[in-house]
């Protein structure tokens, strides 16, 4: 049976990662699909074109390295990420070598194996 979820449900927040990043939902959990949204830096100054720039594992060697390309609603971008391990990095460019890397410390979130304690 589908997980029946209320405004209170916590599965089904949004969470300001940074100025400019939001992710949904949180906390994120190994093998649902997380949203990133970006309005940053890279969206201020008139891209016309957004990447996500994702890896797993430790901040300082990442693994599994793709770019996702982010998709314009609005003023926002946004992308879809499935969680391949259980901490996600990421950044942003624009395909024309300028980057929001978030002063080169990236953005990281830890993804959780959805057992309960």
């Amino acid at each position: 049976m589908p997980r029946k979820t209320t405004a209170a449900d916590p599965k089904k927040r949004t969470a300001v990662v940074e100025e400019g990043v939001s992710i949904s939902p949180m906390p994120v959990t190994m093998g649902e699909i997380v949203t990133v949204n970006y309005d940053g830096l890279l969206a201020q100054n008139g891209a016309t074109s957004i990447y996500t720039h994702v890896g797993y594992g430790k901040n300082d060697k990442w693994d599994y390295i793709e770019d996702i390309p982010m998709i314009k609603a609005s003023e926002v971008w946004s992308c879809n990420i499935l969680p391949k391990d259980a901490r996600i990095n990421f950044c942003f460019h624009d395909g024309a070598n300028h980057w929001d890397n978030n002063y080169e410390r990236n953005w990281s979130l830890t993804v959780h194996d959805g057992e309960q304690i």
